[in-house]
């Protein structure tokens, strides 16, 4: 961080000699001379007046010395943050949040995951959630974010470079908004979707939701589906100000307030889980696998 014979300057400075200085350094004369005349030929500058008596500080000396232990002061405090952010790194969990990837999950089973670690410490990492960036994000898990939590499939996963941890397989409910007539059911039949627009994500994002478009299209052509390009906050309002019916998850719950999600009578259902790198570090790792049992206890 700084150059070392900085602080060799600052002994020979308060000893007053070259020999007391290397007395305190425990090494010879000649190397601490030897470090000065380097000090001094690198910058360019006379340090010290050499007399028989001693050592004095020329003006440029003097100058240097007031400088010099702030300089070597702020390096130390430097390198200590740097350390503790280091540690911090590695022993804390970042955890990527945005409405469509929420942190919910890990709040479910918290209680579980602290009685096993109670020193386990995270992080949440908010993100903009665009299609770029939910790219780079997953692309690059274990750089500045560890995991996220969301839905994806195995083309989905092997596109992005990432694996996942299956928590469950949940069910595709229905988001309408809070002024829709059937905003007020408790759950949806198929005959309650007849002659709405459905929402559904293009086809290929994922093979589940594209079985459930299929499924309907061929068995109940009165529901009417609209595609959409990318689950964001976009498209929720897109949902509340069309008066649609937007396809979603139950972790969506608190995406928008306007749009109320509602099971639906159906059996389509799609993974949802904690995506990571393919190689996480040994802290995630051990949280991975602490999720896994906790997941086999339920």
């Amino acid at each position: 961080m700084y150059n070392p014979q900085i602080e060799t300057f600052l002994k020979v400075a308060d000893a007053g000699s070259f020999s007391k200085a290397s007395e305190q350094m425990y090494i010879s004369p000649t190397a601490v001379i030897k470090q000065i005349n380097l000090l001094e030929n690198e910058l360019n500058l006379q340090l010290f007046v050499r007399t028989h008596r001693g050592l004095t500080l020329t003006k440029a000396g003097k100058s240097l010395y007031k400088d010099a232990k702030y300089i070597i002061d702020y390096s130390k405090d430097a390198v200590l943050r740097a350390q503790k952010a280091m540690q911090e790194t590695e022993d804390t969990i970042r955890i990527g949040i945005s409405p469509m990837t929420p942190g919910q999950f890990l709040l479910d089973i918290w209680d579980k995951i602290h009685v096993k670690y109670p020193d386990m410490k995270f992080q949440l990492v908010p993100y903009a959630n665009t299609p770029e960036n939910a790219r780079e994000i997953l692309k690059n898990l274990g750089d500045n974010i560890d995991l996220v939590a969301g839905v994806f499939d195995e083309k989905f996963l092997q596109t992005r470079g990432c694996k996942a941890l299956k928590l469950c397989m949940t069910p595709i409910c229905c988001g309408v908004s809070i002024h829709h007539r059937l905003a007020e059911k408790k759950i949806l039949s198929l005959d309650d979707l007849s002659g709405e627009n459905l929402m559904i994500i293009t086809e290929g994002w994922n093979k589940y939701i594209d079985e459930m478009r299929r499924d309907l299209q061929k068995n109940r052509p009165d529901i009417n589906i609209t595609d959409f390009p990318f689950y964001s906050l976009d498209v929720f309002n897109q949902c509340e100000n069309s008066n649609g019916i937007l396809t979603v998850i139950p972790n969506w719950v608190n995406t928008h307030p306007l749009i109320k999600i509602i099971p639906v009578d159906w059996n389509y259902k799609v993974p949802f889980g904690i995506m990571h790198a393919p190689n996480p570090t040994p802290h995630v790792r051990q949280l991975l696998q602490t999720i896994e049992e906790i997941l086999l206890c339920l």
